[in-house]
């Protein structure tokens, strides 16, 4: 493998949270790097050169990244790649060193950052290249720069006298036949000539410093790197002029051999202002569609709160009073009352009220499929762990974006490690079920989701491979995720699943009857399919709006940093998946209806229904995604995150519901 796999990550987390007690870093575990020039250059902790890394380009239009060489830019005559951990793998990331390499404080005002690259006509390799790069400006792909671990934005004004950070900038832009300009090149006048593409070959590179002097450390720190992307025709390659002239045209048609000048400029501006612990802040702040109508999101959490506070209001209420009315129809009770006919009465005058006493010799008894029900439970419980970990780690600052792939390694190394309460829930609930197929149980438990899931991805990644894109998982990495999978997650199922079978089956509060009591016709409200339906739309309320923020983050390239408000709908996700199924189950009992076990597993998980549905209409409105692979990639990946929102929605609804029906048929009195 060419790149190692930090594997330790829950160790680096609990080494973070004790630095970050003993200092004032923004982000645990990342520690400021020092710069200085050589004048000032005395211990080895200072620093005066500059490296700028480069990541995978992508695009908007495309769901495939591709590394920064196979566009034929200037390389890196040493090239350095940088450890990459399993998260960083996993999303694509390809970081490399680059030939733009600074020193601390000197100014450059123009530099060839390499030989002229030249397309001749004849040529087959050189026409494949200029394609490609032509198919890149088409697409939009953008570049991703890397200084001192923080991205290279491209800031410009946009209406309202906002200024708009975008950690990428294009590689160059399109004028159609037809006169319209795309993308970047509706901010410069000069690119008009119809049928042209136009290429960015000229950065100017701003850098801002903080400097130790007045605060007693030594050197400066870098606080934010900025540049604007500019488009030259150079007449002289060998000593290139920055200052302007015409901007450098790739016809559409390769009717002339092509020579491109890449150059660049640096600037070095002192600002101490701004500090190293909050030089993020200008990113994340003026990201797009990140600024959020708080608002309008408050108005929605008050709505689901109240219509929470209302569920829960309405069934203490009722459940007090069918519970009261039915604990006061015992034996005492009833030798009090003097005629038979007013006993009659008084049972008949409880039991119409309410019917979910009546099926109290059925309401404990196992389901079908209860094989099926444990293994999703299993699974789910594994997934609800590795999430409320991920996002209480995310809430103390361990996950942000300048901690790059530490979300993914995290929540893999979690599902890895939590194999244990997956076993052991599934056995114990399966051996509740009156199961005896200990070792199919295990299994399934151990290989079933997981196994679909990584079906899915290997099916994906299988596609990234054929296309030549950087998102492509590499075979090492790929028997690294199977070794993991196998070598700790599955034993560990085992241990788990060994000790919920070695414990007595989950004890119910009343018998089960032997002959099975028939089901009344039901209402339609009241039928299975309905009920369901219904129960996924008030948890998906809480949720959609931020599913869009989530959902721009992954397929438009926008970073997500917002995950204390994330943890706060997370639960009330929990809190309204279940209370809605508590709810209907409760509506179900009432009507006789005593099949809950299923039911209200699907209640709940039915949300991953409308997540599904609502990914589709993110596809057609919000994305400009074209190519029959990047659609297949797209609504590949939303599989798995459907299916494991399903687990986990799905065992949120079944665990409050098995706790509300025990609860209910504990109390009352049974004779």
């Amino acid at each position: 493998m060419r790149m190692r796999l930090h594997f330790s990550f829950p160790l680096v987390c609990l080494l973070a949270l004790y630095i970050r007690s003993f200092s004032a870093f923004y982000l645990p575990g990342l520690a400021p790097v020092s710069f200085c020039d050589k004048k000032e250059k005395a211990d080895e902790d200072c620093q005066t050169d500059i490296q700028l890394f480069v990541n995978r380009l992508d695009s908007v239009e495309s769901v495939l990244p591709y590394e920064y060489d196979v566009f034929d830019f200037c390389k890196d005559d040493k090239e350095l790649r940088p450890s990459e951990n399993l998260g960083q793998v996993l999303f694509g990331e390809r970081i490399e060193s680059s030939p733009y390499k600074f020193k601390f404080k000197e100014d450059v005002k123009c530099s060839r950052v390499c030989l002229p690259k030249t397309y001749k006509q004849g040529n087959k390799d050189d026409i494949a290249k200029l394609d490609f790069l032509k198919m890149g400006m088409q697409l939009n792909y953008q570049h991703h720069w890397i200084i001192d671990n923080m991205p290279v934005t491209w800031c410009y004004d946009v209406e309202d006298g906002q200024k708009y950070c975008n950690p990428g900038f294009p590689i160059g832009c399109l004028v159609a036949g037809d006169g319209r300009a795309k993308d970047a090149c509706v901010i410069n006048s000069e690119f008009n000539k119809k049928n042209t593409f136009y290429v960015f070959n000229h950065v100017d590179i701003k850098i801002k410093y903080h400097s130790g002097e007045k605060e007693g450390w030594t050197g400066a720190r870098l606080v934010a790197a900025t540049l604007e992307p500019k488009s030259i025709k150079h007449a002289d390659e060998d000593h290139p002029n920055c200052d302007g002239g015409n901007p450098m045209e790739v016809p559409a048609d390769f009717n002339a051999d092509v020579s491109i000048v890449y150059t660049y400029a640096v600037t070095f501006e002192q600002d101490n202002t701004i500090k190293w612990a909050s030089r993020w802040d200008y990113i994340l702040v003026s990201m797009p569609h990140t600024n959020i109508q708080w608002f309008s999101i408050m108005n929605s959490l008050v709505i689901v709160l109240f219509l929470s506070g209302m569920v829960a209001m309405i069934m203490l209420r009722t459940l007090h009073k069918d519970i009261a009315r039915y604990n006061q129809v015992d034996q005492g009770d009833l030798i009090k009352v003097p005629s038979t006919k007013e006993k009659s009465t008084l049972y008949e005058d409880a039991q119409e009220e309410s019917g979910w006493k009546q099926v109290h010799g059925d309401v404990f008894r196992p389901p079908r499929k209860g094989m099926l029900l444990s293994v999703f439970l299993g699974q789910g419980t594994q997934i609800f762990i590795m999430t409320f970990i991920t996002l209480f780690l995310a809430c103390l600052g361990f996950l942000s974006p300048a901690n790059r792939g530490a979300l993914m390694t995290c929540a893999v190394v979690l599902w890895v490690l939590l194999g244990t309460p997956a076993g052991y829930v599934s056995a114990r609930l399966y051996k509740t079920f009156g199961g005896e197929k200990w070792k199919t149980n295990v299994l399934l438990t151990a290989l079933l989701c997981p196994g679909i899931v990584f079906a899915d991805f290997f099916l994906m990644n299988l596609i990234l491979w054929g296309e030549g894109s950087s998102a492509a998982i590499p075979f090492g990495t790929l028997v690294a995720i199977l070794a993991l999978w196998f070598g700790i997650s599955v034993p560990l199922t085992f241990v788990g699943a060994y000790f919920g079978f070695k414990k007595p089956a989950i004890e119910q509060p009343v018998r089960t009857n032997q002959i099975p009591r028939q089901i009344p016709e039901q209402s339609f409200f009241t039928k299975p399919i309905p009920g369901i339906v219904m129960g996924g739309i008030l948890p998906f309320g809480c949720i959609f709006i931020q599913l869009f923020f989530i959902l721009n983050s992954i397929w438009s390239h926008q970073m997500y940093y917002m995950f204390g408000f994330l943890f706060l709908v997370f639960i009330i996700l929990l809190i309204t998946c279940s209370e809605a199924t508590i709810l209907l189950c409760y509506f179900h009992l009432c009507a006789e209806d005593y099949h809950w076990w299923w039911r209200s597993f699907l209640t709940s998980g039915f949300t991953a229904v409308y997540l599904f549905i609502y990914a589709v209409h993110y596809f057609f409105s919000k994305l400009q995604i074209i190519g029959m692979a990047s659609t297949i990639l797209y609504f590949g990946y939303t599989m798995i995150m459907v299916l494991i929102f399903f687990l986990f929605t799905g065992t949120i609804g079944f665990f409050a519901c098995f706790w509300f029906v025990n609860k209910i048929y504990s109390v009352v009195k049974v004779d």
